[in-house]
């Protein structure tokens, strides 16, 4: 389907065409990402099939199934990193979607018993934090680094949009589901499937160059020693570490505003269920900022990218709070987009240019930890605080944090930078 040789100059998206693996890759990437987001739709949907247990409500069963489905990305975030370092990339990211697939399936088939609910979602969760550092520690293996400023910019525009997409169609598909292949498994065939057919993508990737390194690694697993050793390179490499705070602080933002834009809907005539409007606009401004970055990355060589977005995001969350047209609302969304992934991508394709293959997985997978994190704290405290202080209060104070981050961040790393990026 691909030729079998990736392109050996910097051709923007173009050299990403030509690379086999890497195109197999990024299409079990967003079949998985679909799957993913799909599930949460199905697991939200089947909750009704469940009698609550004595003395339980059913607004506390919907809390205790978030909580079953995020509470392995903050407890298991690293842990995933430190199997990728010794256990072939493909092992684990056929091996994972693979065990989702069955655990769906077992949800069809299990007595309709809300604690096996629980555990079965716990355990598709759970299996999803080996997947993300698996996936991210591919790219330099399957991409020339001179590619890499587009690879990223791709994998950040796809999940993106498998998170609109899967939000946006995932009760039609399951609707259907239910009505062609029926109420039993039908629903739970549909999300199994793109587990599935993500799978063997994957299988068909030839990771090659990864298989030596793999055989040279020592078998005994320490978690504790590999932790520790990661951290003793973030410590030592400060330019990583800077770089993983910005993307922190990124998504830290971003989960901010989900809890925001159910407020901004109501200020703006809007149902408070079409929040998803202003999510969607940022993430259309995500995608469309990272593509002119995959394109023409290399036309910006030099240019303070990060410094940027964090200014862009800034002056938005800034002039949100006294805007009063929802046309130029969704407008600003979407230049917050675009000044998110003028952080995001550079800062990713920096991490994979400064990390050495060895230490990949244990990197990958303390970011992955560290994004979990900080997209959940954000959530938890946002509304609190907006209760209290007001939403416009909110958003300036955002808008100075927001803005003080990106110029330290810049002050202390702008000149190895400029050399990397």
């Amino acid at each position: 389907m691909f030729p079998t040789e990736p392109a050996a100059v910097n051709n923007g998206f173009g050299a990403l065409l030509k690379n086999r693996n890497f195109m197999l890759l990024w299409m079990g990437q967003l079949l998985s990402q679909l799957g993913d987001k799909v599930f949460f739709v199905l697991m939200v949907a089947l909750l009704e099939n469940y009698p609550p247990l004595p003395g339980l409500a059913e607004n506390s069963m919907y809390s205790i199934l978030m909580v079953a489905f995020t509470l392995p990305a903050i407890v298991l975030g690293s842990a995933g990193g430190i199997f990728v370092d010794r256990f072939s990339k493909k092992l684990i990211l056929v091996g994972s979607n693979i065990l989702q697939a069955i655990l769906v399936l077992l949800i069809a088939f299990s007595p309709k018993e809300f604690l096996l609910f629980l555990v079965l979602t716990f355990a598709i969760s759970a299996l999803a934090q080996f997947f993300a550092p698996a996936e991210q520690a591919a790219i330099p293996v399957l991409v020339r680094k001179e590619n890499f400023m587009a690879a990223n910019a791709l994998y950040s525009s796809t999940m993106m949009g498998a998170l609109i997409v899967g939000f946006a169609i995932g009760e039609p598909i399951l609707s259907l589901a239910k009505s062609w292949l029926g109420a039993g498994y039908g629903q739970q065939a549909v999300v199994g499937g793109l587990y599935i057919v993500s799978a063997i993508a994957f299988q068909l990737v030839d990771f090659k160059l990864e298989h030596k390194s793999v055989s040279d690694r020592r078998s005994v697993i320490d978690p504790w020693a590999d932790l520790k050793e990661g951290l003793r390179y973030l410590k030592k490499n400060r330019l990583v570490l800077n770089a993983m705070l910005q993307l922190t602080t990124l998504y830290c933002v971003f989960a901010a505003l989900m809890v925001l834009a159910i407020r901004l809907a109501a200020d703006f005539g809007l149902k408070e269920k079409q929040f998803g409007f202003f999510l969607a606009a940022a993430g259309v401004g995500m995608v469309l900022g990272a593509a002119i970055l995959g394109h023409w990355g290399d036309k910006f060589h030099h240019k303070p990218l990060p410094l940027i977005g964090f200014l862009v995001m800034a002056l938005v969350l800034g002039v949100f709070t006294f805007t009063h047209s929802l046309l130029l609302a969704l407008g600003l969304c979407a230049l917050l987009g675009i000044g998110a992934s003028l952080i995001g991508v550079p800062m990713q394709t920096l991490i994979q240019h400064q990390t050495p293959p060895t230490m990949y997985g244990k990197v990958f997978g303390f970011q992955n930890h560290a994004v979990n994190i900080a997209l959940s704290l954000p959530l938890a405290i946002t509304g609190p605080l907006t209760d209290a202080l007001g939403l416009r209060t909110v958003l300036i104070g955002m808008s100075f944090v927001v803005a003080t981050v990106g110029v330290w961040a810049w002050k202390n790393t702008r000149r190895v930078l400029q050399d990397v990026i």
